[in-house]
């Protein structure tokens, strides 16, 4: 069974969420679009409170946001409980996130990043597992 990535940007991060969707699914994973779906001017959060329900419910374990600086949307899904969502724009950013945070949902700022850099952050998302130990500690004090 392929995972299901979900995935959420506004108008500034059309154009990189239609390039990670065609990417994830060369990868082998289903993508579940919660928009926006155009570049005309939108509100972020009827967005990426999608992704948060989701990854927050269970019901899907990682997601992906983007917009313009990617602070947006990773602050309207930090709000549930249950994700842990770090702004990336490098792939090692990205990497210590799964690392030692156990990120399961990534912010990219479409506005600075290439899509190069995009694609290396995917993969490093997608590929690195939770060191835990010590860092298990540390997540857990992440919840209020």
């Amino acid at each position: 069974m392929k995972e299901i990535i979900a995935i959420a940007c506004d108008h500034a991060g059309y154009e990189l969420k239609e390039i990670v969707k065609k990417y994830l699914g060369e990868k082998g994973y289903e993508v579940r679009d919660f928009g926006t779906n155009s570049t005309e001017s939108v509100d972020y959060p009827d967005y990426a409170h999608q992704v948060g329900k989701v990854i927050d419910s269970g019901e899907l374990k990682r997601g992906i946001v983007i917009c313009g600086s990617g602070n947006g949307v990773q602050m309207t899904v930090n709000k549930y409980p249950n994700v842990r969502c770090a702004l990336c724009w490098t792939g090692e950013i990205a990497h210590l996130g799964r690392q030692h945070n156990d990120c399961n949902v990534i912010s990219m700022p479409a506005r600075f990043i290439s899509q190069e850099t995009a694609l290396e952050i995917v993969d490093e998302f997608l590929n690195t597992p939770f060191e835990g130990g010590r860092h298990q500690r540390r997540v857990e004090k992440i919840k209020i």
